[in-house]
């Protein structure tokens, strides 16, 4: 399932404290480090930088957002 979401959508998430919520900062689709974790991100196999009201970003495959 390919999910169109673009800068700026809110989404949701599931975190280790439960659900999380923010907005999506961008696609990426080449390899990055956030926080210490590398993250595998090409053009067929994107992820979403999103980010949390408090400021927290983290990168998730589309599959694991869902749109608020």
């Amino acid at each position: 399932m390919t999910k169109s979401l673009k800068k700026g959508d809110a989404v949701s998430w599931k975190s280790h404290g439960g659900e999380a919520h923010g907005k999506v900062v961008k696609k990426v689709t080449s390899p990055m480090t956030i926080k210490g974790h590398k993250v595998a991100a090409s053009k067929d196999n994107p992820e979403y930088l999103v980010e949390t009201e408090e400021g927290k970003r983290a990168a998730h495959k589309p599959g694991a957002l869902s749109r608020d």
